[in-house]
């Protein structure tokens, strides 16, 4: 199955191709953009797509969007993750400020909006806690209403750069005597807030890219309240849903998969067996991100007709991440011993790495990637959503 364009949308399809290469910040190429680059020089690429009115895809024009078409999304998310490009920020563009134009008041939105699309606000996920991923139903924070605030007390954990935010959109129980679900709201909490506190999260790659987030006493205004109390589930599930759909990557498996091929031939000799076997490998892998691609496809055809993929987003989150850490560790397996060593980190210091350059992060990435199929909701919840949602069992 292949997308045709209309000479309209091949024409922005290389608009979009020449903006990148001319526009996008040579410091920003780098292994790990997340671990890698300080807080400014990830904004740098936001800034840059916000002038030009095209930080925000998914976003309706009247709150700052560019208006384009489901194709025209479509095209600029193939294009930047096939160049490898650093995405908008994501819990603030594709994750909260959806959730605040559609469920918030008008005060919200004229607060929030401007600044997320401008970078000025860095949000970032307060959701998982110890004990409560992907049953999130299980969440133990607590906000409790005290006149015009609400006092908060709880532990968020593997809150991707808290260090970096400004904003945390939080899931807090409002309401312990309702069932689970029901007794959820969505609150809006200001980092700068005393009682906040951000520790450092080191992961076995070595890299500080998650957090804890404990609130002590944390008051929080009313106003920052999104819709009603105890619907922050409805708004919670929406938001997963947006997260979701963009896991499928293909884009970026494509991309590693032909740094993958280079990798192979230039390590395993073509008259060493291993180096038919991976051959083999990888065009399993290349089959598994055509047959995806065409899924993709026929869900922006769907979209683009005013069909909502609904659960059917769940297809993508798992294929696409159990592709990438598929890509992962063929990679880290054609480097051999010269992908075993772990950089340190910051990338700056002085610390000499052996082997070629692409073994430089391969155990980083990995490692790194294990964590894909468990964030925004792990792979065996979204097989039983599939289940229940799509296949009716």
């Amino acid at each position: 199955m292949e997308l045709a364009l209309s000479p309209e949308d091949a024409a922005f399809r290389d608009e979009v191709r020449a903006f990148i290469k001319d526009n996008y910040p040579t410091e920003m190429r780098v292994p790990n953009p997340e671990t890698d680059l300080s807080k400014e020089q990830m904004l740098l690429w936001h800034r840059i797509l916000h002038k030009k009115g095209w930080i925000a895809p998914l976003w309706p024009k009247e709150y700052g969007g560019p208006g384009w078409s489901i194709t025209r999304r479509f095209i600029f998310e193939q294009e930047t993750t096939r160049a490898g490009t650093m995405p908008p920020l994501a819990f603030s563009v594709t994750m909260v400020g959806p959730v605040i134009y559609t469920f918030g008041n008008e005060a919200q939105k004229k607060k929030f909006l401007p600044r997320i699309l401008s970078g000025e606000d860095w949000w970032c996920q307060g959701y998982s806690e110890p004990g409560s991923g992907s049953d999130l139903a299980t969440v133990r924070t607590k906000a409790v209403r005290d006149g015009d605030h609400y006092i908060v007390n709880g532990h968020k954990t593997w809150t991707t750069l808290a260090q970096h935010a400004d904003w945390i959109f939080c899931l807090v129980r409002t309401d312990p005597a309702a069932k689970p679900q029901s007794g959820i709201s969505f609150l809006l909490i200001d980092m700068k807030s005393p009682g906040v506190t951000v520790r450092p999260i080191i992961t076995i790659d070595g890299s500080h890219e998650v957090n804890d987030v404990f609130l002590e006493n944390v008051r929080v205004p009313v106003e920052n309240l999104i819709g009603e109390e105890n619907k922050g589930w409805t708004y919670a599930k929406f938001l997963l849903g947006n997260e979701r759909t963009s896991m499928a990557g293909i884009g970026r498996s494509t991309r590693y998969i032909e740094k993958l091929k280079r990798i192979v031939k230039a390590e395993i000799p073509e008259d060493d067996p291993a180096h038919l076997e991976f051959i083999k490998d990888i065009a399993r892998v290349e089959l598994d991100v055509l047959a995806l691609e065409a899924t993709e496809l026929r869900v922006v055809a769907q979209m683009a007709r005013g069909i909502d993929p609904g659960p059917a987003a769940s297809l993508f989150k798992i294929r696409g991440t159990e592709i990438f850490q598929d890509i992962t560790e063929l990679t880290h397996r054609a480097i051999g011993n010269y992908g075993l060593a772990i950089r340190e980190h910051p990338a700056s210091a002085n610390h000499y790495m052996p082997g070629p350059d692409y073994g430089h992060t391969a155990s980083e990435k990995y490692l790194n990637s294990r964590k894909l199929s468990i964030y925004g909701g792990s792979n065996e919840i979204q097989r039983n959503i599939i289940a229940k949602a799509v296949l009716g069992l």
